[in-house]
C-alpha cells in the first residue's frame, strides 16, 4: 500500500511522534491508522498515548437539562464559519429541545414543528445556508429514581457533558453533579469504575504494554506482574471515581461523592455520564490544494 505526506502527517499530528517513525508504524501496519497508533505505543514513540478521535469535524455540541431529562445533541457543519452562524446556532438549539420533548427514536423520522419531519428541516437548512448540515447523534437521560441530571457545554460547544447523579434533591447535589460535570469535561474517564471498564479495553491495553515492555527490553518472566501493575494505574487514571477531582487533586472523586453524601444526609451514587466531543471519530479530508493544481496542469 502507498503511504501519502498527507497519512504520515495527520498521524504525527495525533501521536507527535518523529516522521519517519510514523511512516514505518503505518507500513508496519498496512496504513491502518489506529494500529499505527498502537505500533508507535508499544515502541514507546508515541507521546500521544491517550489522545482520542480523529481530526475534529466543525459544528456544535450542545446540551440542556431541566433536572429530570437532560440532552447532549452534536450537529456538524463543513466550516467553523457556519458554526458561528445565528441560524446555525439556533437550528442546534432547537434539535436539542426536540429531542427533550420527543420519545427516544430515529430522530430524523420524528416530525419537526410545523408538520414537517426533522429530516425534511435539515435539508431546508442546508439550502438557507449553502452547506451540508449533518445531525450527527442525539442522546436522552430520563431521570431513574431518586436524584439530579446535570448538564454542561465547554469551549462554545467543542464538549458537552451530561451525568445522572442519584441521590436527595438538595443544593449539595447539584453543586456535586455540576463539578462533577466539570471533571468529566477536562478528564475524559472512560467508565465510571473499575468493575464497568469494557474488557476488550482492558484487553488491548494489555497486549499493548506487553508488548511496549518487551521492546523495552523487560525480563519474559516479569512482564505479566509489571503489566498488572501497569494496567492498576491505567483504571485508576481512566476510571471516574478514582481519579483526582480536577478542582482539588488532593480528592478523589470518589471520595467527593462520599462528601456529598454527608452533606446531604444519604446515600449519593454517580448513576451513568455521557461525553460528546466535537468531531469525535470523524476523519476530516485534508486538501491539498497544490497537489490538485499539478494534477488538474498534467491532464
Amino acid at each position: 500500500m502507498s503511504i501519502s505526506a498527507t497519512m504520515v502527517r495527520e498521524l504525527r499530528e495525533k501521536t507527535n511522534a518523529g516522521m519517519m517513525d510514523c511512516k514505518k508504524a503505518l507500513m508496519e501496519t498496512g496504513g491502518d491508522f489506529e494500529k499505527a497508533i498502537d505500533w508507535l505505543r508499544a515502541k514507546g514513540l508515541s507521546a500521544a498515548a491517550k489522545k482520542s478521535g480523529r481530526i475534529a469535524a466543525e459544528g456544535a455540541v450542545t446540551a440542556q437539562s431541566n433536572g429530570k431529562v437532560g440532552v447532549l445533541a452534536e450537529i456538524n457543519s463543513e466550516t467553523d464559519f457556519v458554526a458561528r452562524n445565528d441560524d446555525f446556532k439556533a437550528f442546534v438549539k432547537e434539535v436539542a429541545a426536540h429531542v427533550t420533548n420527543n420519545p427516544a427514536g430515529d430522530i430524523l423520522t420524528q416530525k419537526w414543528a410545523g408538520g414537517s419531519t426533522v429530516e425534511e428541516k435539515v435539508k431546508q437548512m442546508v439550502a438557507t445556508i449553502g452547506e451540508n448540515i449533518v445531525v450527527r447523534r442525539t442522546l436522552k437521560y430520563e431521570l431513574t429514581g431518586e436524584g439530579y441530571i446535570h448538564t454542561y457545554v465547554h469551549g462554545e460547544g467543542k464538549i458537552g457533558v451530561m451525568v445522572e447523579v442519584g441521590g436527595k434533591d438538595t443544593p449539595d447535589l447539584r453543586a456535586f453533579a455540576a463539578d462533577v460535570c466539570l471533571h468529566i469535561a477536562a478528564m475524559n474517564p472512560m467508565a465510571i469504575s473499575a468493575d464497568q471498564m469494557p474488557a476488550d479495553v482492558v484487553a488491548k491495553e494489555k497486549e499493548v504494554l506487553r508488548a511496549k515492555n518487551l521492546e523495552a527490553g523487560k525480563k519474559a518472566d516479569m512482564i505479566d506482574k509489571i503489566v498488572e501493575g501497569q494496567i492498576r494505574k491505567f483504571l485508576a487514571e481512566s476510571c471516574l471515581l478514582d481519579q483526582a477531582f480536577v478542582k482539588n487533586p488532593d480528592l478523589k472523586v470518589g471520595d467527593y461523592m462520599k462528601e456529598t453524601a454527608k452533606k446531604t444526609g444519604g446515600e449519593v451514587s454517580l448513576k451513568r455520564f455521557a461525553r460528546f466531543e466535537l468531531g469525535e471519530g470523524i476523519e476530516k479530508k485534508v486538501e491539498d490544494f497544490a497537489a490538485e493544481v499539478a494534477a488538474q496542469m498534467k491532464n
